[in-house]
């Protein structure tokens, strides 16, 4: 039961990027308003985990989790029912928060349940969860829109919400830890602001001017916050944030790989689908069947993974997960005006290897540093650096996506009574724009209209690739140095086997 919520939940991350493109058509959103309806969701989801954690513990994690999914399932029908751009972005922050409820204590729920290798097992299957609903959401969104519409993308999790409650109510055993648990106000606001303020900076950085003072402004605001939420949670006895748990080398590890693996990879399922989708002409269900090999691989691995956690040392498997990530994304690299989907399959089958090599050890590892009392905290945190990674990869890859667009448009002697970030934002969107005057290309080649927005949507594709592909080889090198075997809490011969 709280596989198929946790599914439902995280499917909403990349459910929503194939119909994009026709949200875009019927709400008329910008580029900076797609950007939103993903990061609103993850946002929000982020920076509520840590409070439904602690109040999880508090209140106790089946009645924090089912209230959880009753938010989640109410807003998605306001999600579905979104008239305005605004309106739906408001929407996914508040699925957000339900989802908030729901993740935070979902690897808690199933700690308490197993024991044992059966532990390890329970952990490799909720990997496998986790990684079949980020890398699927594209196929069930696509076949949802196709079909149906984009709207029942978010009415679908109604009777699904509905039959989980149900299920909970029936299924579910009450645990709780009061010691630990609390509602954090300061801490809620410093981190919600402080994510806002970075997110904000990173998506309007290209149209404002990095060196504008409301752009410096808003990086400033972030680090004043971010530092302040530090200062809240550090002066607490019992913070929803425990910073002093980092002093523990592998919680460290476990963080930057849950966020390396969001940011670079997750990350990516914004503008993958936008290139099949738009450049090449894909509808959205034929989109999500091309996403079909990275889902099924991941699938497969996963569980797989979550049985050699009990036999091969942790940190290879964090780290050759990472790395082997890295390198999918160089395979992806490469894309050019005649590239069809197939130069994407190698980095796809690969990336679900990797995918699936980190996902069921990192959610072990998460809560298998700390004492069992206080699970509920570090599956927080570890969920929040997820959520952050996507956040934040999506804001900081898509201002470089959209300068590099910017800079091919600028050396494709576009008129200058074209006005460059504009368009650039359109062609980031997907839209090819059909009244460009033709132009030569930076070899002086001629370009027609849709072959200046694609060409230049495909410099920046590329561009992001590499970049993302050497920020998961750096993490998977401090994976490596920082995941320890003397790091791991007893808890039954699974963990401390796990431990490497």
């Amino acid at each position: 039961m709280v596989c198929v919520a946790v599914f439902m939940l995280l499917l909403d991350i990349t459910v929503v990027n194939v119909a994009l493109p026709d949200i875009d058509s019927e709400l008329n959103t910008s580029f900076t308003d797609l950007q939103w309806v993903v990061d609103a969701y993850a946002l929000t989801l982020a920076a509520t985990m840590l409070n439904a954690g602690s109040l999880g513990d508090l209140l106790g994690r089946k009645r924090v989790f089912l209230v959880g999914i009753a938010l989640f399932t109410l807003s998605s029908a306001f999600c579905g029912a979104a008239t305005t751009p605004l309106w739906l972005i408001v929407a996914r922050g508040a699925q957000g928060i339900g989802g908030a409820a729901m993740f935070a204590g979902s690897l808690a729920l199933i700690s308490q349940e197993f024991h044992g290798r059966e532990r390890g097992t329970a952990f490799g299957i909720w990997g496998a969860t986790v990684g079949l609903a980020v890398a699927i959401g594209p196929l069930v969104g696509g076949a949802l829109t196709t079909y149906v519409g984009w709207r029942w993308i978010f009415f679908v999790n109604i009777p699904i919400g509905v039959a989980c409650v149900i299920a909970g109510l029936r299924e579910l055993r009450e645990t709780r830890d009061e010691e630990h648990g609390g509602f954090d106000l300061w801490g809620l606001l410093t981190l919600t602001a402080g994510l806002f303020a970075l997110v904000l900076g990173l998506f309007r950085g290209n149209d404002w001017g990095w060196s504008s003072g409301r752009v410096i402004g808003l990086f400033l605001a972030a680090a004043v916050l971010l530092v302040s939420f530090a200062v809240v949670e550090l002066r607490q006895s019992a913070p929803m944030f425990d910073f002093r748990l980092f002093k523990v080398p592998t919680f460290t590890g476990a963080q930057i790989t849950a966020f390396a693996m969001s940011s670079c990879m997750f990350a990516q399922f914004l503008f993958i689908p936008l290139y099949i989708e738009n450049v090449l002409g894909y509808s959205a269900v034929a989109t999500g069947v091309r996403f079909l090999p990275l889902s099924l691989v991941s699938f497969v691995v996963a569980p797989i993974a979550g049985r050699l956690s009990t036999r091969v040392p942790v940190r290879l498997l964090l780290s050759g997960g990472l790395a082997t990530i890295g390198v999918a994304l160089l395979l992806m690299w490469g894309i050019d005006l005649g590239s069809d989907w197939t130069t994407l399959l190698a980095g796809f089958i690969v990336g679900g290897i990797g995918i699936g090599l980190v996902n069921a050890p990192l959610a072990s590892t998460a809560v298998s540093v700390v004492e069992p009392r206080r699970a509920g905290m570090a599956s927080g945190i570890n969920n929040t650096f997820r959520q952050v990674g996507i956040a934040t990869g999506i804001a900081a890859l898509g201002a470089v996506f959209q300068s590099r667009i910017t800079s091919v448009l600028a050396q494709s002697d576009i008129s200058p009574l074209v006005p460059l970030h504009p368009l650039a934002q359109a062609i980031a969107s997907g839209a090819t724009p059909k009244s460009l005057p033709i132009n030569r290309g930076p070899q002086g080649t001629q370009l027609n209209p849709t072959e200046v927005a694609h060409h230049a949507f495909i410099t920046g594709l590329n561009t992001i690739f590499v970049i993302a592909a050497f920020g998961l080889f750096a993490a998977s090198i401090l994976a490596f140095v920082l995941v320890r075997q003397r790091d791991f809490v007893a808890s039954g011969p699974a963990v401390e086997a796990a431990a490497g």
